[in-house]
């Protein structure tokens, strides 16, 4: 916790605009280093005070994720859902350490939900992370839809391919044997399939072979590059919104919602 801790309160600080927010600050950093249960009890009360800032709760939230206390999981899950990628990620950093099994779930609901796809890369490699029952499923339906030509979300689905090779689960191999029809996808599908015994050659104007009785080392062409036609929101924290995929702009987190995922958020 402790470097992303402080990469969070330095981050945090360029944030303040008055003395009273410096004050403010002040006396979270104290709560977090004190860490003795009236503190958490204050930090958990600052989760749900009205007119806190934003960085205040995201503060408070992570300080409770990572020792564990459950009150964080709501406003974990907003940011883990919000348009700023680097909150994202401070949010997925907790929610790993946190132990709710709700998280598994919550995660699953983001990485699937097609309005929320420009936000999904956290969402993704913390469901990578957490091995838990939902992660195949839900990785494998979000690669399956991102399989489109030029689709702007690469760095999600190549999340998704890394993440499926790691967690080892062999109903990953026909999706992943798709993704190596796609450039960008190609060497981390192969190595993907390497990992899960299956052997995956690419050679120029050839279609994929496969073989599960192949060697450990999969080599992979990934064939000619192809030009940038299109940003990748899941990279920027911007999304496409252009297309209709992004959320409206607001000044909370976005939210999409999940049957008992606890997702949700303004519109």
């Amino acid at each position: 916790m402790e470097e992303e801790f402080h990469e969070l309160t330095d981050r945090v600080r360029a944030e303040l605009r008055s003395p009273q927010d410096l004050v403010a600050y002040e006396r979270l950093l104290g709560l977090a280093r004190k860490n003795t249960p009236a503190g958490r009890e204050e930090l958990a009360r600052m989760l749900v005070a009205v007119e806190r800032p934003l960085w205040a709760r995201e503060i408070a939230a992570f300080i409770l994720g990572c020792v564990g206390d459950k009150r964080a999981f709501e406003t974990l899950v907003l940011l883990l859902n919000y348009r700023d990628p680097v909150r994202c990620a401070t949010a997925a950093h907790a929610l790993g350490r946190l132990g709710d099994p709700r998280t598994a779930r919550a995660a699953a609901a983001l990485a699937t939900n097609p309005l929320r796809t420009a936000y999904a890369l956290h969402p993704v490699r913390l469901l990578a992370e957490l091995r838990a029952p939902q992660s195949v499923p839900a990785l494998i339906a979000t690669l399956e839809r991102l399989l489109t030509p030029h689709n702007p979300y690469w760095r999600v689905a190549l999340a998704c391919v890394e993440g499926l090779g790691a967690l080892g689960d062999r109903r990953a191999v026909p999706t992943l044997t798709a993704a190596v029809g796609h450039p960008r996808l190609a060497a981390a599908a192969a190595a993907s399939l390497a990992r899960l015994g299956v052997h995956e050659e690419v050679g120029a104007g050839a279609g994929p072979q496969v073989g599960a009785d192949a060697g450990p080392q999969a080599r992979a062409n990934a064939g000619p590059q192809v030009k940038e036609d299109a940003p990748d929101g899941a990279g920027d924290g911007r999304g496409d919104v252009g297309r209709g995929q992004g959320p409206e702009r607001g000044e909370g987190p976005g939210g999409g919602s999940g049957s008992g995922s606890g997702v949700s958020g303004r519109r």
